[in-house]
């Protein structure tokens, strides 16, 4: 059968009339917005772009991985402390936990004259054991886990001086820079990467994997699902089989291993520990946690908007140096930094909620 030219129109006439669907412009943008790391990424900008006008030292590839150095030191503990906090837990104990873990490698290895392999060991089991400790007393007690780990925090940061003071007779570990095993454990921990004329601390590696291996876990897994259950309605979650209290150990105890991953580092980078560093830190990866969009009641926030709040840290840091502003401000810019920050990121929650 022959159509006619009407006939044979129709298909294009319909393609004309029913174009392909495409996704309004404004959906993506406001599905942008939605991301918890969205108002992050904004300041990340913005604080970027003050230090690039004002510290023109900050233009330069070397400047800049110093900055990502310094973000990594804040960002592999402020990845875990996230998870944590999108659980609905706080943990105090994070700063020190950090010294605790080198203090336990360095004075392990030397009071026993072994290899310094053993000593990262033991301070990963410690690391862990303080991180499921934190875990099992919040299950038991029900007490809020800022009473928990502050409690833990007061004895950590207690048994840190005393023990190194009756073990070394100071306040700081010896030189390990000669024991065996040094020169392996230092290359895992320690060492550099070189790219072009730029040197890379193999932190920013580790803080990238932790990264992509958080949001992995938050968003491809089911227990990323418990996560976000126990952070948003832990009864629910209870209620439909969730294991709540296992959940929040197991969050408990990955801060406890980005402590020990840290605590490695900065043993094998300055070969001696000082028994009272550390203290004031856990604040900071818990507002990097903050400013990168996590809420403080549990439930929402990202691996990647942590990392965007440690380098907004790393960015300020280093800019108030580079800029040559009066060092008896630092702390205050840093503050102001924080709150313009976070600020900006309610903003954007703001909006997004509204669906403007």
């Amino acid at each position: 059968m022959t159509m006619t030219k009407e006939q044979a129109a129709l298909p294009a006439a319909s393609a004309v009339q029913n174009p392909p669907a495409v996704r309004p412009r404004g959906n993506v943008w406001k599905a942008l917005l939605g991301r918890p790391e969205a108002g992050a990424l904004g300041g990340t900008i913005l604080v970027f772009a003050l230090f690039w006008a004002v510290a023109p030292p900050l233009r330069q590839l070397p400047a800049m991985s110093t900055v990502l150095y310094q973000a990594a030191t804040l960002g592999i503990p402020a990845v875990a402390v996230a998870l944590l906090m999108i659980g609905g837990e706080f943990d105090l104990t994070a700063g020190v936990a950090v010294t605790t873990a080198s203090l336990s490698a360095s004075m392990f290895a030397t009071s026993f004259g072994i290899n310094l392999w053993y000593g990262v060991a033991f301070s990963l089991v410690l690391a862990l054991g303080i991180g499921g400790l934190n875990g099992y007393l919040l299950a038991r007690t029900r007490l809020h886990s800022f009473l928990v780990t502050l409690s833990t925090f007061l004895m950590l940061q207690g048994a840190n001086i005393a023990l190194t003071r009756l073990i070394t007779g100071n306040v700081a570990t010896g030189d390990i820079s000669t024991m065996p095993g040094y020169d392996s454990a230092h290359a895992v921990f320690a060492s550099t990467l070189t790219i072009g004329h730029t040197q890379l601390s193999i932190a920013i590696l580790y803080w990238l994997v932790l990264i992509v291996a958080g949001t992995w876990i938050l968003l491809r897994t089911r227990f990323g699902n418990w996560v976000f259950a126990v952070g948003g309605q832990s009864a629910s979650a209870r209620a439909v089989g969730v294991p709540v209290g296992h959940t929040k150990t197991a969050l408990f105890m990955l801060v406890g291993f980005s402590v020990w991953l840290l605590g490695m580092h900065m043993l094998f980078t300055y070969d001696t520990v000082q028994s009272g560093a550390g203290r004031g830190n856990e604040l900071v990866y818990i507002a990097a946690a903050v400013v990168g969009g996590c809420l403080m009641t549990g439930g929402y926030g990202s691996a990647v908007g942590s990392a965007l709040g440690a380098l907004i840290f790393g960015m300020t840091i280093q800019g108030v140096v580079y800029a040559d502003w009066n060092p008896d401000w630092f702390m205050f810019f840093v503050g102001a930094t924080l709150l313009a920050a976070t600020v900006f990121n309610n903003w954007v929650r703001a909006r997004s909620s509204r669906g403007e």
